[in-house]
């Protein structure tokens, strides 16, 4: 594999929590695709949830260099869950383009949350060799 780029996030989750209160369902659908929303929703605490995936959309743009660019929206990165709980990526429109003229084949995350911050890494590789272009040899 190939690293192609590395993001990561951090938010308050208070400032998630207060844009929820501000702007209600039209925040949520907003930024958010129906999976997350159902996941987050069966949470206990479901803030810190919707916090880890507003980092984690954030640190995945980042890997890709692009930030929030024209033709790229927020429910175009999703977050979803494996049944034991490891978090991956799932990309659609623009954020699914900029990452096949890149040659991203996969985006790894990794989301961390407390009682207030959360905070997500996302590494995006490609193919091509593991071995770094400088290794030493003996």
């Amino acid at each position: 594999m190939n690293v192609i780029g590395i993001g990561t996030d951090i938010v308050e989750i208070a400032r998630i929590q207060g844009m929820v209160q501000r702007h209600g369902e039209l925040f949520v659908q907003r930024v958010y695709t129906q999976h997350e929303i159902d996941y987050c929703s069966s949470k206990k605490m479901a803030m810190q949830h919707y916090a880890g995936r507003w980092a984690a959309k954030e640190a995945v743009l980042k890997a890709l260099g692009t930030g929030w660019i024209r033709g790229i929206s927020w429910r175009d990165v999703e977050v979803y869950s494996h049944p034991g709980g490891k978090p991956s990526i799932r990309l659609a429109g623009g954020a699914r383009t900029v990452c096949e003229k890149m040659g991203i084949g996969e985006i790894f995350i990794s989301i961390s949350h407390c009682r207030t911050n959360a905070t997500a890494y996302a590494l995006a590789v490609g193919p091509g060799s593991s071995e770094p272009d400088d290794a030493i040899e003996e």
